[in-house]
């Protein structure tokens, strides 16, 4: 994957299989997408549409919720670890 966006100079971060198109603004964004979504095509990296999510404000991102209030812990996974019994031993 970051062979291929590799020379795009956008904002663009790239961790394994995944990547993240941002920017300030929103035509900003279309923009930077459009760029990265060409390379892609001129590649032929195909994308799992299920798996795309555009335009958004907050997301997901290894586990931990980013928006611009900044990183914040996925509030599912605390929600799982605190419905746990008590341990009785």
């Amino acid at each position: 994957m970051e062979v291929c966006v590799r020379r795009l100079k956008t904002d663009l971060s790239v961790f394994m299989d995944d990547f993240t198109v941002y920017a300030d603004s929103f035509d900003a964004c279309l923009e930077n997408l459009s760029k990265v979504l060409t390379r892609c095509m001129s590649t032929n990296l195909v994308l799992n549409f299920e798996k795309c999510h555009f335009m958004v404000t907050e997301g997901i991102v290894l586990g931990h919720l980013v928006s611009n209030r900044g990183i914040e812990v996925d509030k599912s996974k605390i929600d799982i670890i605190t419905s746990l019994p008590n341990p009785t031993s």
